[in-house]
């Protein structure tokens, strides 16, 4: 389960219990249409009215149909619903996925009665394998229908439906406070292994009712998830769907346009998208701990940013968390495998309130305390370079024998 990972609101925002429906004008659905057994499997997020959309995709070369499709849509500037299965990634599927994924698009714009550009769609799961149609079909249908009859939107149940390895859905709502007036921010996200910046085996999908600009909220999005999803791993393998999503339907009334407001609402999305990130990575595969690395003193964020991203990513570094070792040779030896240079005689290694390594020595330091330090679910590594004054944090989780258990037998 997800632990109470949450940090505080910013001192503008207040924590709210939501999901994506939470902002004025979007409803979202979740069902069951059997590509997996017993649990949802398809969602759709809906728009009142076009809003405007902006999108980061996985860097990955073997791009999957979904995400090939849905970058048009985010290049076009509107959108009003999303259609996401799980199960199947419509990857690596030949000339037919490209077709099904279309297809995907198109019968849930017919029904919906919506241009098929305004529709992106979205999938997670096994690569290699035909979508099976008939069941997409199907959860097309279903859905729909809960769309056509008015029923109560289900953000729950959309937020379970996206799932794969997952333990549990990651959603989260903010209400933001700006000098114009108020407005609302949701999240539903799911990521659970093949985690790596830019970005990771996850989709992000975040909706507001501000009023924003195309260009701007490219912008404002890009920012926040290079300081949060670009700053989680667990394994290292960055996957073939990955994307973030961002529609803006401006239900509100209230423009985001003042350099105060801007301010304010990029700090609230950066925030917002922050515990997104720590949820994904609290829920690695098979993870015990939550990892925080952070890095100071760095000659720039980007330096310190990189450095934090190898120490969370490195396995010898996860092995030694999940067996409550306070190893900071393996720390330092990751952080050396950079490319920005760095003094070993001027860094500081603490775990906790234990300094571990300072100014190029080892320390003398309580085995069992940091023992005691390294058992508690959350375990924070502060690295201080002294080369500097930027500062940035990376989040990951440790390797245990159940992350090998999972991706030995994930199809089979």
């Amino acid at each position: 389960m997800i632990r109470n990972i949450i940090e505080p609101a910013l001192a503008h925002m207040t924590w709210k219990v939501g999901n994506v429906t939470t902002p004025l004008g979007f409803k979202a659905f979740g069902t069951a249409s059997g590509i997996l057994k017993g649990r949802p499997d398809m969602a759709l997020i809906w728009s009142v009215k076009p809003a405007v959309v902006s999108g980061l995709f996985t860097t990955n070369t073997a791009k999957a149909w979904p995400v090939l499709l849905t970058q048009k849509t985010v290049y076009h500037g509107l959108c009003q619903a999303v259609i996401i299965n799980a199960g199947n990634a419509n990857a690596a599927t030949g000339p037919q996925g490209e077709k099904d994924a279309a297809l995907m698009q198109e019968r849930t714009a017919r029904g919906l009665n919506i241009p098929p550009s305004f529709v992106a769609v979205a999938s997670t799961g096994v690569i290699g394998v035909p979508l099976p149609m008939d069941k997409i079909d199907q959860g097309i249908h279903q859905l729909l229908e809960q769309w056509e009859q008015h029923r109560d939107c289900d953000g729950k149940a959309a937020s379970e439906a996206i799932l794969t390895t997952d333990q549990v859905p990651k959603v989260l709502a903010a209400e933001v406070t700006l000098p114009e007036g108020t407005v609302h921010m949701g999240l539903m996200a799911k990521g659970s292994g093949m985690i790596h910046p830019n970005m990771a085996t996850m989709l992000a999908f975040v909706t507001t009712d501000a009023v924003i600009d195309k260009e701007l909220q490219d912008h404002l999005l890009r920012q926040a998830v290079d300081r949060s999803f670009h700053r989680i791993s667990v394994d290292g393998d960055p996957s073939t769907n990955d994307m973030v999503l961002m529609m803006a339907n401006g239900f509100s009334r209230v423009a985001i346009e003042t350099p105060e407001s801007i301010k304010l609402f990029q700090s609230a999305l950066t925030h917002l998208l922050r515990q997104g990130a720590r949820m994904i990575a609290d829920d690695g595969e098979g993870a015990t701990h939550l990892i925080t690395c952070h890095v100071k003193g760095a000659p720039s964020e980007e330096d310190a940013a990189q450095k934090a991203r190898v120490v969370v990513r490195s396995n010898l570094v996860k092995a030694a968390i999940y067996g409550q070792d306070p190893n900071w040779g393996r720390i330092l030896a990751a952080i050396g495998t950079t490319p920005g240079a760095f003094d070993p005689d001027q860094v500081a290694i603490r775990m906790g309130r234990l300094t571990l390594f300072d100014h190029g020595l080892p320390t003398s330091f309580d085995e069992n305390e940091a023992k005691d330090i390294m058992g508690q679910h959350e375990v924070v590594i502060e690295v201080d370079l002294h080369n500097g004054s930027y500062e940035a944090e990376a989040w990951g989780c440790d390797l245990t024998e159940r992350y090998v258990e999972i991706n030995a037998h994930y199809r089979t």
